[in-house]
């Protein structure tokens, strides 16, 4: 009977690796299915600026329909300008709509809108990539700026994918829903207690979603980005606290283009968890949970990094924090926040 027992354990445990190896070699060469965006209808919030129209713009060098959607007018016909510079065929179809994503009555609007020149049939993917940072100290905050920092991040992008995956499960309809978190969605740091909760929410409804949703055959997808150099960053710089300027002085950042090749190139290779540079693969790895892996054998170097070099990181971010807090006992005096 033991030498059975052994002999089926060896056997498992055999099949295991075998079946280990097969999904590493499918990750490592690409034998997996790529899914191809040409002709498909691609709806992009945030779509008139930074990330959001980079990814427009190279979906539509992709062969697809794109509609984008955001709140100016002006933007959008720019941005739909641009489009049209990418355009591969004459059967793509670029539209842009002006609309508030920030509640399901005006995410459900725009998406009926994007759909009637595809005689209401609802998009085929959503990149979901509208939002914005406003950095500042926590004692500052009202409950006004909090719940505006939750609109802008979290309520941006889950009402959107609220309405879509309605319109999605009742026209049956087998597509993807592509969520914009931020490497901020994995740790935080001083001034960020505005943008990050909701960062955080997003990587929690994705990973909600995309168990639900192999239900439907619906797709989720959650990229996490670090540093964009987008218009809204240079404005979110403007406001910055001095002490996270310093933590941050040696993030070197990416462009939108970059970004949005990285993000495009996760979900064609259908990637749940899209992290855009070894910093974002370290604390990805690191605080992957159950989270199915991009790579065995590459995600156990980055979190076996993580696991040394991370808390010595931290250890030098709490240092600059405590330095600076002269300087912040002066500041909080100037503006009435400390006796």
């Amino acid at each position: 009977m033991p030498d059975a027992w052994v002999s089926v354990s060896l056997t498992s445990l055999a099949l295991l690796a075998g079946l280990v190896l097969l999904a590493a070699s499918v990750n490592m060469f690409g034998l997996s299915k790529r899914w191809d965006p040409s002709l498909k209808h691609c709806f992009v919030t945030g779509g008139s600026s930074g990330a959001g129209l980079a990814l427009a713009k190279l979906l539509a060098q992709n062969g697809a329909h794109v509609s984008i959607v955001a709140r100016d007018q002006a933007k959008l016909n720019k941005a739909l300008e641009e489009l049209e510079a990418a355009r591969q065929n004459p059967q793509q179809v670029f539209r842009a709509y002006s609309f508030s994503v920030n509640t399901e009555a005006g995410s459900a609007a725009a998406i009926e809108a994007a759909s009637e020149p595809f005689d209401g049939r609802c998009p085929d993917a959503f990149f979901l990539c509208a939002g914005a940072s406003r950095p500042g100290f926590f004692v500052e905050q009202t409950e006004e700026s909090l719940r505006t920092g939750m609109e802008q991040t979290y309520y941006a992008q889950a009402f959107t994918a609220l309405a879509a995956s309605k319109t999605m499960v009742q026209q049956g309809v087998k597509g993807k829903i592509v969520f914009c978190s931020s490497i901020l969605g994995y740790f935080s740091m001083v001034g960020y207690s505005t943008y990050s909760p909701g960062k955080f929410a997003i990587r929690g409804l994705a990973e909600t979603l995309q168990s639900e949703f192999m239900l439907y055959g619906i797709d989720v997808h959650v990229a996490f980005p670090g540093t964009i150099y987008s218009p809204g960053y240079s404005e979110e710089n403007r406001v910055k606290p001095k002490v996270t300027l310093k933590i941050e002085e040696t993030d070197e950042g990416a462009t939108p283009e970059v970004v949005a090749k990285i993000i495009l190139d996760g979900v064609r290779s259908g990637k749940f968890h899209i992290t855009v540079d070894f910093i974002g693969n370290v604390f990805r790895s690191s605080t992957a949970g159950s989270t199915e892996r991009n790579s065995y054998a590459l995600d156990w170097v980055h979190g076996l990094i993580g696991y040394i070099a991370l808390p010595i990181w931290r250890n030098s971010v709490d240092s600059t924090v405590l330095k600076h807090r002269e300087e912040h006992e002066a500041y909080l005096r100037e503006r009435g926040l400390r006796s």
